[in-house]
């Protein structure tokens, strides 16, 4: 049998339904693969199949799992789908098939033996620990209006992992999160539900028009900063473990 590979474009439900395709297919170990538009490796001997993608399918296989491999296995898997890494279909894919073959399948992220699963938990972390990161770090500043904005890019796709979070701290702000690397945004309106926007491109003039009080903060807290360091003390390496390189263009105190 000549191996599968299934293409999707990089979202949840274009994963999921390649997933749900190969599993109602039952191909088994090496007879199957998964890859995404723009990142395809071409290999010999493979047919490649195209992906009707829908959500009658991602909720087919998120409910599949969910019953069968339980919460835990089902956050892993759903964290290791934010990821930015190319090879994290066939990873999910070949977790859900070792779990077919095991006695009880709800314990299958303890099998850290299996190279599909280890990879599946190592990504879900990754993805896990930015998300947590970003809630801590996240910055808003008031524009004119009183409108609360964040701008973030983060290496995984973490944006919808924030909801929660910040609708929770934030139930009567205006605010709004936007994922400047992939174009998209949350916006929350004061006492509603956030709503999660695509192919957002903001204004830069915008971005920049501060209020008042928050220009105020802002030389504030860049004194603040100033003031209190200890130039006996500084550690430029303990300063990148602990906010890297890559983050501090939106925090203000490194501008």
């Amino acid at each position: 049998m000549l191996k599968r590979v299934y293409l999707c474009h990089d979202t949840l439900i274009g994963l999921c339904s390649a997933l749900y395709d190969a599993w109602k297919e039952r191909r088994e170990d090496g007879n199957a693969g998964i890859s995404f538009y723009g990142m395809l490796e071409q290999e010999l001997f493979c047919e490649y199949v195209d992906v009707t993608e829908s959500e009658r399918k991602m909720n087919a296989l998120t409910h599949m799992i969910q019953q069968n491999l339980g919460m835990e296995a089902y956050t892993r898997i759903y964290y290791a789908a934010k990821s930015t890494d190319r090879n994290k279909g066939s990873a999910i894919f070949q977790t859900l098939v070792a779990a077919r073959h095991i006695k009880n399948s709800r314990k299958i992220m303890e099998h850290l033996t299996n190279p599909f699963v280890r990879n599946v938990f190592e990504l879900s972390r990754k993805v896990g620990n930015e998300l947590h990161f970003f809630k801590e770090i996240l910055r808003f500043r008031e524009l004119e209006g009183g409108i609360l904005y964040a701008e973030i890019e983060p290496e995984n796709e973490i944006l919808e992992g924030l909801i929660p979070h910040f609708e929770n701290r934030f139930p009567l702000e205006n605010w709004m999160i936007h994922d400047k690397g992939r174009q998209m945004a949350v916006v929350h309106e004061a006492g509603k539900r956030s709503v999660f926007v695509s192919h957002v491109e903001m204004d830069k003039e915008w971005q920049k028009q501060y209020s008042d009080s928050e220009q105020e903060i802002l030389r504030l807290w860049k004194q603040f900063f100033h003031d209190i360091s200890i130039p006996e003390r500084e550690s430029y390496e303990r300063q990148r473990q602990m906010a890297g390189l890559k983050y501090r263009k939106n925090m203000v105190e490194f501008e």
